[in-house]
């Protein structure tokens, strides 16, 4: 998980690019983050509204973990390193 703590270190005023390895790690965060939407019925687009309005990606993280917890009645994990959902 190195990886991705690497990805979150980066900041948007950062004038290096991803590496390869940061950006595949990043596209599979993307995708595990729109599969849960869509299991709890959020679509990609109202994730963007939400991350457009102000929300952190962190707070998008609790909001679809407790939608989770309210179909399932369970709490999906979502700390980073954790052992959290692995959707691979």
């Amino acid at each position: 998980m190195s990886d991705l703590h690497n990805v979150t270190e980066i900041r948007s005023h950062s004038a290096e690019p991803l590496t390869f390895a940061q950006q595949k790690v990043l596209e599979r965060a993307v995708a595990k983050i729109v599969l849960l939407g869509e299991l709890v019925g959020v679509s990609a687009d109202q994730m963007i509204l939400l991350l457009d309005s102000g929300l952190t990606v962190g707070e998008l993280l609790e909001y679809l973990g407790s939608m989770t917890k309210q179909i399932t009645g369970k709490r999906v994990p979502m700390e980073a390193g954790g052992e959290g959902w692995k959707g691979d």
